[in-house]
Order: C-alpha cells, then structure tokens, then sequence
C-alpha cells in the first residue's frame, strides 16, 4: 500500500483576517483528496496560540471554538513547535494577513527544511506590500494607479503637506483611495472625496499599518486572474467582480453570503481585453518572483479600458465564494484536483532548491 502524504493544514492567525483563513481551512480539509493525503490541522488561535491538533479538529468543526492560550507571549510565540512535526511532509498554510502570507511563516519552513504550498519567502513580503508591488509591476512595463507612500514618522496632520488632502489633490485628484501598504482583503481600505474622509481614513488605516498608500480612484470594474505553477505556470481566465453595493470591493463583498456582489466568470469581455489581462497578470507573476500560486486584480478602466494593476494577492482565500479557486474551476480544475497540485508543485519548488544546494555545497 502507497504511503500517503502527510499534510499540515496550517490555519487561523492573529491578523485581522483569522476568519477567513478558519474558512479557507475548512474547505480545504473538506476537499482534500483523502486516497493521496492525510491532513493534520495546525490551528493558529487568534490570540496566537499554537493549538493542539486535536483542538485543531474542533475548530474546523466549530469555528467559535476557543482555547485558552497557556503562554502569556502571543504572536504565534510557540509557532517553533511545528519542528516537533516530524511526520509531516508537506505543510500547507493558509494563514491570511501579516505574519502569515508576509514571508515570516515562509521563513520558518525554510529554516525547518520542509517543503510547503504557495509563494517563498522573498515573493510573499513584495507581494504583501502594495507600494512594492506597484514598484516591480513598473518595472514590468504594468500600468499601475499612481500614489503617494505615507510613513509613520510623516503622520502630522499639521506639519505632512502629504497629510493635507487640498495638496495631495493637486497631484492624485480628489477622489481617492486610503489603505494600508500591507494588509489584505480590503481591511483599513477607504474611498474618500473630502478633507473630513481624508483624515479618518488616514487614521483608520494607520491602526493596521505603518506605511499607508494614498492613490487616485481608477473607476472601472475589478478583474482577476488566477496563477498556478512555478518556472511555466498557468494563467487562468478572467473574472470580473460586479460590485452593486459600493465603489469598491470590500472585505464584507468577499466573505459574506449575503453581498450583492457578482463574481462574473468567465467575464464577459471582448477577447483581446482577456488576454491583455491575462498577459499582465503573468507579467507581474513572473516580475514578483512568485511561485505556487497568486491571484491578481486589476481594474478595467472604464474611460479608455485601460488594464490597471490594483495588487497581487500571493494566498488568495480559500472559501466557498473566493475567485481564486472558482477560476480554475472554470478552466477545468476542480477544487480536490487544485489542491493536489498546489501540494505537488510546493514539493517541486522544495526538491529543485535542494538540487541547487547540493550543486553549490
């Protein structure tokens, strides 16, 4: 009988989107195909606490299950003890937010010397920052929204002219976007028109942050590409997001049910729109060094129908609504078979890095 691959499902996280992580685990769990895998759930507790695994199962089962945390340290302060996994022979995150898709956890599996899903560690932290994102996809010759970067030490609102929405309209315009420079999901994001918006969106984003980006409104629709794969990977077709609650696509448009928003796929645009998208999204893919998987939004300007990069998302959710997943599924992929690859090409990336060191040493 074949040894089947033991898989650690990392999931939950103290960062604003535990939620959906404890959703995207679920699915995954759920979907997992049981003949070549057996998961081991690796519960991250909000308050981040390393939880048992058999806790682990029960929150999978019950997301308001809760524990108490027995270390006064949070901070996923005892995450170390994924070394004491030695049966595990894969793991595979699904830890949302900073710490977990920024390239920290990324670090520990490099330093723990086992192979694991998605981005490594230098994609994950340029693709968790926005501005650096916008930087490299420039670089790629990818349309981007221009933008201010205000740091922390900058954050006067008497002294900062950046701080002054009259002078910072003078270069973006006056309809403009707030956020975080490295949160995902829409968290601390603000669409603001006014000096009274202006400033308690910066406020607001600077509780997540400590670098918040100011762009110019890009009004058009958001579409999305998702990309699987390491050195050839494979671009997906596009969605297209049909917002009919807001200006944008917010965290509540993702993970609620209930959202009147429509997830449009395949998008119902002119073929060399499609592709043009879909040449961008491997542009920037490529540009970002990513590998495993990404997803990336842009928006369809509605003047011109200009392509313009909005971000790449280096581990897009996993629930039963996320584009990422339903993407693939329209090009043939069905869940069960999408995290089978994912594991595979994440102990291809593994096995091909060992062969480089072995060259080296």
């Amino acid at each position: 009988m074949t040894r089947k691959t033991q898989v650690g499902l990392i999931f939950g996280g103290n960062s604003s989107e535990y939620e959906v992580s404890i959703m995207s685990g679920h699915n995954i769990y759920n979907a997992i195909d049981q003949d070549k895998f057996d998961v081991h759930p690796i519960w991250i507790t909000n308050d981040g606490y390393l939880a048992s695994e058999a806790d682990s199962f029960k929150v999978l089962k019950d997301p308001h299950y809760t524990v108490q945390n027995p270390y006064k340290v949070a901070n996923i302060s005892n995450l170390i003890e994924l070394a004491n996994l030695p049966e595990i022979d894969v793991f595979f995150p699904i830890v949302h937010g900073n710490l977990g898709e920024d390239g920290s956890l990324q670090g520990l599996f490099r330093i723990l010397d086992k192979p694991f899903v998605g981005d490594d560690v230098l994609s994950a932290a340029v693709t968790m920052d926005k501005e650096f994102t916008k930087i490299l996809a420039q670089r790629a010759g990818v349309p981007v929204a221009d933008w201010i970067a205000i740091k922390r030490f900058e954050y006067d609102e008497e002294n900062n002219a950046k701080c002054d929405y009259a002078k910072v309209s003078e270069k973006l315009g006056g309809d403009l976007f707030v956020k975080p420079s490295n949160q995902g999901s829409s968290v601390g994001v603000h669409h603001v028109t006014s000096e009274k918006e202006y400033r308690e969106a910066l406020a607001d984003a600077f509780r997540y942050d400590d670098k918040v980006l100011v762009e110019e409104t890009i009004h058009g629709t958001e579409v999305e590409v998702a990309v699987l794969g390491n050195d050839k990977p494979l671009v997906s077709g596009v969605g297209q997001i049909i917002n009919a609650a807001g200006t944008f696509y917010s965290y509540e448009n993702k993970y609620d049910d209930d959202s009147t928003t429509t997830l449009q796929i395949p998008a119902e645009l002119p073929a060399e729109i499609v592709e043009k998208i879909r040449a961008n999204a491997l542009k920037v893919y490529q540009a970002t060094e990513c590998s495993g998987l990404a997803r990336v939004d842009s928006t369809l300007r509605e003047s011109d129908q200009k392509i313009v990069l909005t971000e790449v998302n280096a581990l897009p959710g996993f629930t039963n609504i996320s584009m990422y997943p339903k993407l693939f599924e329209e090009a043939g992929i069905p869940y069960s078979e999408l995290i089978t690859r994912l594991i595979e090409i994440g102990q291809e990336r593994y096995e091909h890095k060992k062969t480089l060191l072995h060259k080296i040493g």
